[in-house]
């Protein structure tokens, strides 16, 4: 099993296609160029973020090889081995195990939706049949259940799992777990997804943040990774600040709802900043285009990512 420790910024790599459909390969590797470069800690693909669910078999095995390839062992990968049910899983992590992923991610199984003895042998079966190290993904937007802090913490206790990757938005209930996890000697390690609010999460003891918005400014995260681990949480906070104005892209569209609001900001960001060819996304959802790639074009000028003509402005550092 890796020994690599998952914490710091860890963005969940939103999956670029061509005009066609098809994985895009190149805007792929200058996409995880850019956040390995701006000093990011780890990557996971195949996420919510990363079309996981919209991905057949083989083009989850096309995406996961060219994360590896490209990275060729800088940070860590985490790779996500999302699905109905545990035959399903355990095949996509037994492939995420022989490219060589460091970590996988898993929710609760979905579809043929059981109750809690049932989610936690789904996570008992897959330590069992795997030897890499397991992140729950609690996603209950997408799974329609919350996974109990008790039960994360006994599968961490007993080393089911390495962590919990949260994208509930439940923050009461992430300040429980942390509180909990530091009270039974840290067993998990906790990664917030929620990109507004990371400094509360950071004042919670959280080991690290996956927001997506870290594929459009992961300079912006380190930032606050690294005045977190400073104790600078006056500059924890302004840079939270900045990031939250950001995540604006997701609310400034019309006509937009879910997936395509969401990442289809992130994509169509990326477009207007020369890191992606193209915002497509998968069917049957329909790429942002007109008044909305306007109103982000707006958002990223604001926050000074692109200037008054539309052209991309390099980071400090960058």
């Amino acid at each position: 099993m890796t020994n690599k420790t998952i914490r710091g910024v860890v963005p969940p790599v939103v999956t670029p296609l061509t005009e066609t459909g098809q994985f895009d390969e190149i805007s792929f590797e200058r996409s995880l160029n850019r956040m390995i470069d701006a000093g990011v800690h780890g990557v996971f693909v195949l996420g919510s973020s990363g079309e996981v669910v919209f991905s057949t078999d083989a083009r989850r095995r096309e995406i996961t090889a060219a994360a590896m390839r490209i990275v060729a062992g800088r940070v860590p990968v985490l790779v996500g081995c999302i699905d109905t049910e545990t035959a399903r899983v355990i095949e996509h992590a037994k492939v995420a195990q022989e490219l060589g992923a460091d970590g996988i991610v898993v929710t609760a199984p979905f579809y043929a939706l059981g109750g809690l003895a049932e989610i936690e042998r789904h996570f008992r079966l897959i330590h069992e049949a795997i030897d890499l190290p397991i992140f729950a993904y609690d996603i209950p937007v997408c799974v329609h259940v919350k996974l109990p802090g008790d039960l994360l913490m006994r599968l961490g206790r007993e080393g089911v799992i390495a962590g919990v990757k949260d994208s509930s938005g439940d923050d009461v209930s992430f300040r429980f777990l942390s509180a909990d996890n530091a009270a039974a000697g840290h067993p998990l390690q906790l990664l917030t997804g929620h990109e507004v609010v990371v400094d509360g999460s950071y004042m919670a003891g959280a080991d690290g943040s996956v927001p997506g918005l870290a594929n459009v400014d992961p300079w912006g995260y380190v930032r606050q990774w690294d005045a977190y681990q400073a104790g600078d949480w006056e500059s924890v906070r302004r840079e939270q600040d900045r990031l939250a104005d950001l995540m604006r892209i997701v609310t400034v569209t019309r006509g937009a709802f879910g997936y395509g609001a969401g990442v289809g900001a992130f994509k169509t960001a990326l477009m207007l900043l020369g890191v992606f060819e193209s915002n497509r996304m998968p069917d049957p959802v329909v790429a942002l285009e007109g008044e909305n790639v306007d109103a982000i074009r707006a958002v990223l000028q604001r926050a000074g990512l692109l200037d008054e003509a539309g052209n991309p402005v390099p980071p400090p550092g960058a």
